[in-house]
């Protein structure tokens, strides 16, 4: 995915409302706008740091800067959570994530389980149904290894309650951790942030879900999808072994 148009660098002054920043361009202009996240952004908030943003020339924004990306321990890391499932499905059309790129027909936001969207349903004559859910992910604890989540979602357990559901009426079902950082080379469940979305990944794994953990590229030009990145949790499961 290539931004329209190059980003913006400048200084983050502070983050608030979960979704509002203030910022300073390098000649000192001091600027408010807006943030496409309303997590917690465990780490990536620090005053100081190096941001990007887009820029916005619709008269309906209220804000015309959006932040992007963050620099965080000497990385970048993309934040906008409106990307990861134009980000996946870029990933799929590639042919980086198993054979998903060979179904037939992907469709959006489809109705299913109990009141709740897919982000996308693969199907194709021959291999039936795929259904996709994309998680985002920007938290490290450790160099060269993300996680999730980085708060409690009740949410997100449930999504992997529904998946486990498809598998078991006969359909394929997968979960993608869309990475949005450069420095990470595996994937890990948080289980200490939130036992309960480690409990219920465990029985989706067991109940035959499958988890991938793409990588991508960000600079303040593009990010890119670049390829797969182990689910420590999701090896140990299909090998028999505790995570």
């Amino acid at each position: 995915m290539i931004f329209d148009r190059p980003l913006v660098p400048a200084t983050l002054v502070q983050r608030y409302k979960r979704f509002l920043f203030d910022a300073t361009l390098s000649d000192g202009t001091a600027l408010t706008g807006s943030c496409p996240n309303t997590g917690s952004m465990r780490g990536l908030t620090t005053p100081g740091s190096r941001i990007w943003m887009s820029e916005h020339d619709s008269p309906t924004r209220k804000y015309r800067q959006m932040l992007e990306i963050v620099e965080a321990d000497d990385t970048l890391v993309g934040i906008n959570t409106g990307l990861p499932n134009r980000l996946a499905e870029e990933a799929i059309r590639m042919g980086l994530v198993s054979d998903l790129h060979l179904y037939e027909t992907l469709e959006r936001e489809r109705r299913y389980g109990r009141n709740s969207r897919i982000d996308m349903l693969l199907s194709d004559p021959g291999r039936g149904l795929a259904y996709v859910e994309v998680k985002n992910v920007h938290f490290s604890r450790t160099h060269g290894v993300a996680e999730f989540p980085d708060s409690p979602t009740t949410r997100g357990a449930k999504h992997l309650e529904e998946l486990g559901d498809m598998v078991e009426a006969g359909h394929r079902a997968i979960m993608i951790y869309l990475i949005q950082r450069n420095d990470c080379d595996s994937l890990k469940i948080c289980r200490d942030y939130d036992p309960a979305y480690a409990a219920a990944f465990d029985r989706a794994m067991a109940r035959g879900v499958e988890a991938y953990a793409v990588k991508c590229l960000i600079s303040p030009t593009e990010i890119a999808p670049t390829g797969l990145i182990p689910v420590d949790e999701a090896e140990n499961a299909a090998l028999g072994n505790p995570a």
